[in-house]
């Protein structure tokens, strides 16, 4: 297909990451974006396995923040640092979205800052209308979030699909990123540190909680950890956060169409992670049109990641809102990372996307009488004495 017209609508990850492989390629690539580089409201967080694929993210000089521990806290109170033996890299998303779309016009795709206002996928090749000039290629990519309104041959997705984020841009610094559980909440507040300045949000299923519900829980937890909201810039947005048999039932692609990243739906249900679906998922598009076989895509994703994911929303439920011992999940797994290094290092390798949910359940039980052993020796190891400090006149 060297030499084919592709039009790609949205600039995000997804669709900067597929732009640049396409060009490279030899393809002919135009870019539709009516924002372009961007401070999409988001944590930023790029995981182990995210830097891994795409090194560059990594190594070169655009600002980004490093976090080396995780401090998990639960809706009691309980917390737990969880260090991480590979860090998770943080950008701004207006940097990293700046960077993904440099390379792709560096690669030879024509990036255009434009509007697009409709589709058309019924002729043998697609179009597209943008500022009242119509574009037409050989192959459409969509690209452009969860809510925009392009779902050719495919459902939008309801409010069962779909959360709400609030949370505001705090210009101050931290070393360590906050994850919150909320009692009732199918979500988290995070605290996410970024090169100048934190992202500090909430999340929660768009059909189980209102925005003044979550602003609510997120003012409480700004609260509990002093953190001013002075000169920060509010912000408020909806992502993906399919159920399992809406990952397993949805059309991501056709004879001359296909969705990516957040269009597509593929995001962890449970952690929120979507950054690296999203590059994954532009690099599979790109790697199937290379090789002339655009049908094989949904087949590509499925094999690579999107039946883990199915995996990790039919148990999202119970993770958030289950009991395990007399407790909830998310509060007895904070005190097992507090008191078990077995246990610490599982978590520690999901976190890193090491660990996939396919083998996760084994595993647990595979590791259980050892973390439940570790457990129960801290509680019953004598504490050690305090060292007291000099006074002046030991001194």
């Amino acid at each position: 297909m060297t030499g084919k017209r592709i039009a790609i609508v949205g600039g995000g990850p997804s669709g900067a990451l597929c732009a640049e492989r396409l060009a490279s390629a030899g393809f002919e690539v135009t870019l539709f974006d009516e924002h372009l580089a961007w401070e999409k409201p988001c944590g930023g967080g790029l995981t182990h396995k995210a830097v891994r694929g795409y090194p560059f993210l990594l190594d070169g000089p655009h600002p980004k923040k490093s976090i080396h521990r995780v401090e998990l806290i639960s809706s009691h109170g309980d917390r737990a640092l969880l260090p991480l033996d590979n860090p998770i890299v943080i950008y701004s998303r207006a940097v990293l979205n700046g960077l993904l779309l440099d390379r792709a016009a560096s690669a030879g795709c024509r990036v255009l800052r434009s509007h697009v206002t409709s589709i058309d996928i019924s002729g043998k090749s697609p179009s597209l209308t943008a500022e009242g000039a119509v574009h037409e290629a050989d192959f459409l990519i969509l690209a452009a979030g969860a809510r925009n309104v392009f779902f050719p041959n495919t459902r939008p997705f309801a409010p069962e699909d779909l959360e709400i984020t609030v949370g505001y841009f705090v210009p101050c610094c931290a070393d360590s990123i906050q994850v919150k559980f909320v009692r009732g909440l199918q979500g988290y507040i995070w605290s996410f540190p970024r090169a100048d300045h934190l992202s500090v949000g909430i999340c929660g299923g768009m059909s189980q909680h209102t925005s003044r519900e979550l602003q609510a829980h997120l003012a409480e937890f700004l609260r509990e950890e002093r953190i001013s909201v002075r000169d920060a810039r509010f912000y408020s947005h909806v992502l993906p956060s399919p159920r399992a048999h809406t990952l397993a039932s949805r059309r991501i692609a056709g004879p001359n169409w296909a969705l990516i990243g957040d269009a597509a739906g593929l995001v962890d249900p449970i952690t929120g992670e979507g950054l690296y679906y999203a590059l994954r998922s532009g690099e599979l598009l790109a790697q199937s049109l290379i090789s002339g076989q655009p049908e094989s895509y949904a087949c590509r994703v499925r094999d690579d990641f999107s039946a883990d994911l199915q995996i990790a929303a039919r148990i999202a439920r119970r993770f958030y809102h289950g009991r395990f011992l007399g407790g909830a999940v998310t509060t007895r797994m904070i005190q097992f990372i507090d008191r078990s290094a077995t246990f610490r290092a599982l978590v520690g390798e999901l976190f890193s996307g090491a660990q996939s949910y396919a083998s996760l359940k084994r595993r647990l039980w595979r590791q259980f009488d050892d973390s439940v052993a570790e457990f129960l020796e801290s509680i019953f190891r004598p504490a050690k004495p305090s060292r007291a400090r000099p006074s002046p006149e030991d001194a």
